[in-house]
């Protein structure tokens, strides 16, 4: 038992690295292109490894649309929380994108009461308003007003993400996990599209390498991240996925050379504390998820898919339409 949870332990961490360097490529895009042409780019490198495996086993009838304005609401949240983060890292190193990006489960959690009814007790909105008051260190007014817009991008595409993790709670009710994934990440790239054909820049031949390797990223992370979550329980494996923090700042340190403000640090550490708070706090209460649920619920989700709508789900923990 030990042995299997320090695999899925080390195999979480490495779908993070491995995520981590797929969003430093839309970082190196997003210097060349704009923020909805990158989110094109990477919406058209997901789908063919989507597609493959219905393909090598013919189940394309599980791609039936039952909800199809639920689909379209997650294309169209999908298209705001990807070209928000595509922005925020085009502005913004990665470890404070990430900083501020990962308050979304936090934003899960507090959506989830008046949307889907859901109940936090003291402590929970004694955590959300903790990391809340982390991003509003971080949202301080900078010298640098792009700065200020970037960090305010990662704040929306957050929001963004939050919304579209509370429309796969309803979305999976009676849609397939290759539906909800499939179609999302298709209306999400067709309509990023619509918005990006008027200053279109045409992709040079050097970057198809990084949009082949955006592709390859992402079904490498997913696969390690699913093997994670079939080897342990969520509340084990979940909490590492906060160490995309650290990934950050080691690639913005190797490949930009700069490193997180104080400011950032201290606002980003009280949005992990309180994340991780408010896992534990749903494991003490409710006891260890199986590590078969967690993996079918991660499953629906995938990469930009990092939290369910509610505090349980928070534990259990996006390929798709992610940053």
């Amino acid at each position: 038992m030990r042995q299997a949870r320090l695999r899925a332990i080390a195999l979480m961490i490495a779908a993070v690295a491995v995520f981590s360097g797929m969003d430093a490529l839309l970082k190196l895009l997003s210097a060349h292109y704009p923020a909805m042409e990158v989110t094109v780019l990477r919406g058209a490198a997901s789908l063919p490894f989507m597609l493959l495996p219905l393909l090598f086993t013919g189940r394309w009838r599980d791609l039936r649309i039952r909800r199809f304005p639920m689909h379209v609401l997650r294309g169209l949240l999908g298209v705001v929380a990807l070209g928000a983060f595509v922005y925020a890292v085009r502005v913004l190193s990665l470890a404070n994108a990430y900083a501020v990006f990962l308050s979304a489960p936090l934003i899960v959690t507090a959506l989830s009461v008046p949307l889907l009814k859901e109940h936090a007790d003291a402590r929970n909105w004694a955590a959300i308003f903790l990391g809340l008051a982390g991003v509003l260190t971080m949202l301080r007014p900078s010298a640098s007003a792009l700065v200020t817009w970037g960090a305010l991008a990662a704040l929306i595409a957050a929001i963004a993400y939050a919304l579209s993790m509370i429309a796969v709670r309803v979305l999976t009710r009676t849609d397939t996990t290759a539906s909800v994934v499939v179609w999302t990440v298709t209306l999400m790239t067709a309509f990023a599209a619509v918005i990006a054909a008027p200053d279109w820049v045409p992709l040079e031949r050097v970057h198809w390498r990084w949009l082949l390797a955006l592709g390859g990223l992402g079904a490498t992370g997913s696969y390690l991240l699913t093997a994670a979550f079939r080897s342990a329980p969520a509340s084990v494996v979940a909490p590492f996925e906060y160490s995309a923090l650290l990934w950050g700042i080691a690639i913005d340190r190797v490949v930009w050379h700069v490193l997180p403000s104080m400011r950032v640090c201290l606002g980003g550490g009280l949005v992990i504390a309180s994340g991780l708070y408010l896992i534990w706090h749903e494991r003490t209460r409710t006891g260890p998820v199986s590590s078969q649920q967690s993996w079918k619920w991660r499953a629906r989700q995938g990469r930009m898919s990092r939290r369910s709508p509610t505090v349980e789900d928070v534990a259990r923990k996006q390929e798709e339409d992610s940053p």
